[in-house]
């Protein structure tokens, strides 16, 4: 099977599965997500060369905190007792992966708390608030995928279509990501923010406060904060795919690579949006 077929079948199953899981139920939702977040935070810890013990925490850490965000999201409230013992659960996982450091004579501890800790920060969270987002309105979740997916997509149409000028494109983290350019991202950009007023135009951010006068407002900050903070999730994975000399973070997706190169842009741009939201909200 050809690579640009692999690429395309792979693609497709990927879409769907998240367009799926997002307007299907719930608990669709978030058990392909919790399978999501502890392959991510897997191959995160792959990618920082942890032992099995790291990452086998990190694996079943990054699970309790989804599963918490999506308890207190969708959780049926009368089983009082599993909110509590997720909770205890996540800290004794988190209390002991930091003190086994004083018992395992590990070459270097503060690289391993570092490692174990940032993948909770800049992993296990963004997936975990997906749920927030999920519980405000399925729609507004499915935005943001769709969005990023818009961008990506007229970033690289716009970028290789310049390219072929006279000069080229202006490169914007060539030492990071040769092929992303100035061009690119402001034709992604261009294409993500209309698309942003064309779902606001059908009712997809409804859910949203108003900000000001026009119900317009508030989607396209959303939309540009979705290009902004999801090329700088891509570019900092490609930093750390390129700083230990890897083409891609796994082998999940055929023709793809692993889960965080189709997940690197949520990495950073659901927390944005979140933030964004809870400030509206204020």
């Amino acid at each position: 099977m050809s690579n640009l077929i692999q690429r395309t079948l792979s693609g497709a199953v990927y879409v769907a599965l998240v367009v799926a899981s997002i307007l299907v139920h719930p608990i669709f939702f978030g058990v392909l997500f919790l399978v999501v977040s502890i392959l991510a935070a897997r191959e995160f810890m792959w990618l920082r060369g942890a032992d099995w013990f790291l990452r086998i925490a990190s694996m079943k850490a990054s699970a309790l905190l989804f599963a918490m965000a999506w308890w207190v999201a969708f959780g049926e409230w009368n089983i009082t007792w599993l909110m509590p013992l997720l909770i205890a659960l996540y800290l004794v996982i988190v209390g002991t992966t930091l003190i086994s450091e004083l018992f395992r004579k590990a070459p270097d501890p503060i690289k391993n708390w570092g490692d174990f800790l940032g993948c909770q920060g800049m992993i296990a969270l963004p997936f975990a608030l997906m749920n927030g987002l999920m519980m405000l309105s399925p729609y507004i979740l499915l935005a943001l995928f769709i969005l990023i997916w818009l961008n990506d997509s007229g970033a690289y149409c716009v970028g290789s279509l310049l390219s072929k000028r006279k000069g080229g494109n202006h490169k914007m983290f060539p030492r990071v990501s040769p092929n992303k350019s100035w061009e690119g991202l402001i034709g992604g950009a261009v294409v993500a923010i209309a698309a942003g007023y064309l779902l606001e135009h059908f009712g997809w951010f409804n859910a949203l406060p108003a900000l000001g006068e026009c119900r317009f407002i508030a989607p396209m900050i959303f939309s540009l904060l979705v290009v902004v903070f999801g090329t700088l999730g891509d570019l900092m994975e490609s930093l750390l795919k390129r700083t230990i000399g890897v083409k891609d973070s796994g082998k999940f997706m055929p023709g793809h690579g692993g889960v965080l190169d189709r997940f690197d842009s949520i990495l950073l741009a659901t927390p944005a949006v979140v933030v964004f939201i809870w400030l509206l909200m204020l």
